[in-house]
């Protein structure tokens, strides 16, 4: 090999180590991006899990719906999102009635401004009631609102499951197995008990249902005072502080 060839060569060489080094780096930044947006960081993570067993009639069940509606639609609710330090939330709702039935009815939202709190308020008007019976199981519920978690393209230092209903525990495994567990996982559960037919309901959920750092209960007598108790409830979970860590 002649002098110039060897030069050549050796050029040619550092050219390709170059060129190696960059497609490396332009896979690691695009690596990097793509993951980015496939979690995007908020303040709250919510999974809203309404009650649609047998003893919920179709009157009953409006009013629960049409109270989570109005509550997104509140100046509240939007001043309560604006109060965190990203001044986002994302929430998802769940209808549950038995241990095998829960449906996903409005998907992970992304909540940051009046016009998203709006398209999530019309899209809770605007979802069916697809169960109608099957018992009552919290733990189902609270077993897969957990699981929903992890897929829900959203990271964040708070995740809570808000679960209404107006009945204890009767179908699956027990109510407080399931809230240990999602403890355990670092999410917390509050409970919105609908006071109509057990009147002894809030009790049962501060004892079998709700958990974690700063988990509380917020009873309502009857259905006609839902929407004014889940406006209360969720200005609360929106507005409430993470955590200490190490606390």
């Amino acid at each position: 090999m002649t002098l110039a060839s060897a030069s050549m060569h050796r050029s040619f060489r550092r050219r390709s180590l170059l060129s190696l080094a960059l497609c490396v780096l332009a896979a690691v930044c695009f690596a990097g991006r793509a993951r980015a947006q496939e979690t995007r960081a908020v303040d709250l993570q919510l999974v809203l899990a309404v009650d649609a067993s047998g003893s919920v009639d179709a009157s009953r069940f409006e009013l629960q719906k049409r109270g989570y509606a109005d509550a997104f639609a509140d100046p509240q609710v939007i001043s309560a999102i604006r109060g965190g330090s990203l001044q986002a939330i994302a929430v998802t709702m769940l209808q549950w009635t038995g241990p095998e039935l829960q449906n996903v009815v409005v998907d992970w939202t992304l909540i940051n401004d009046e016009a998203s709190a709006k398209r999530f308020s019309q899209a809770i008007a605007a979802a069916p009631r697809s169960l109608f019976g099957g018992g009552t199981s919290i733990s189902g519920a609270i077993d897969v609102g957990a699981r929903l978690f992890e897929h829900s393209g959203f990271r964040s230092a708070r995740r809570v499951i808000d679960v209404s209903g107006d009945g204890a525990n009767n179908r699956g495994r027990p109510a407080a197995d399931a809230r240990d567990a999602a403890v355990r996982s670092g999410i917390v559960i509050n409970g919105l008990p609908i006071l109509a037919l057990e009147p002894d309901l809030d009790t049962y959920y501060r004892n079998n249902v709700i958990g974690g750092p700063g988990a509380f209960v917020i009873a309502v007598k009857n259905y006609d005072n839902f929407a004014t108790a889940i406006l209360q409830k969720l200005v609360q979970e929106i507005s409430s502080a993470p955590p200490l860590r190490g606390g």
